[in-house]
């Protein structure tokens, strides 16, 4: 359509859209994920297997998708089913994956022809069970930037969403999202490619962190796309 744009591509989006295909491609890519498995309508659900393949807690959610709809943290067996149910309200694919106990971070970064920039990490502490609809749109999380990091872990984030969005072949701004476990391993959980901009979204908030300004850094960007 001949229509500039500064965000990434097809490839780039269609990619990290559906989680299951983004997980598998990091993983073929030596980037630490969750274990998991995909169903779509109409497979047979077997509790026990996906209890074999993931483990106990899980969660299962739309595989496209966002906001945490569909999404539910399944605890014993008897919950596999209606949660599975319930993510299939909202697409014709889902995904069961490993739960990961540890800390939830993100990071946002962006790259022009004439710099890289490394945003500031944010540690993200849910008031729930996990990151869900409320902690997102309702307040009920705690948001910190910069992340209560070491610094030798925050540069080794920042350096693998930087390698991560070359990998797929990002343009734009993007934001990673992490669960560091055991102390220091650094799991992917999701790429945003068209992360949000409220005034209380993590990249602006990254940004005034790092001291920048938020119309300064669009500018850059969009100019950087002609």
């Amino acid at each position: 359509m001949r229509i500039p744009f500064s965000t990434c591509d097809v490839l780039a989006s269609a990619l990290t859209f559906n989680k299951f295909v983004l997980n598998k491609t990091m993983k073929s890519c030596k980037v630490n994920v969750a274990n998991s498995r995909r169903l779509r309508k109409g497979d047979q659900v077997d509790p026990d297997k996906i209890i074999s393949k993931v483990g106990l807690p899980c969660f299962i959610k739309p595989t496209d998708g966002g906001s945490s709809f569909g999404t539910t943290k399944v605890k014993t067996r008897e919950q596999i089913i209606p949660a599975v149910q319930e993510a299939f309200k909202e697409n014709d694919e889902i995904m069961i994956e490993s739960f990961m106990q540890g800390t939830e971070v993100t990071n946002g970064y962006y790259k022009t022809r004439k710099r890289e920039v490394k945003l500031p990490v944010t540690e993200v502490v849910p008031k729930s069970d996990f990151f869900d609809y409320d902690a997102k749109y309702n307040g009920k999380v705690e948001e910190i930037t910069p992340a209560r990091i070491p610094d030798k872990l925050r540069d080794r984030i920042q350096d693998l969403t930087a390698k991560i969005y070359d990998l797929i072949g990002c343009h734009g701004i993007i934001r990673n999202d992490y669960i560091i476990t055991d102390g220091d391993k650094i799991n992917l959980l999701e790429v945003n490619t068209t992360p949000g901009m409220t005034a209380t979204s993590f990249i602006p908030q990254q940004i005034r962190a790092a001291g920048m300004n938020l119309t300064d850094v669009f500018t850059e960007i969009i100019e950087d796309s002609f």
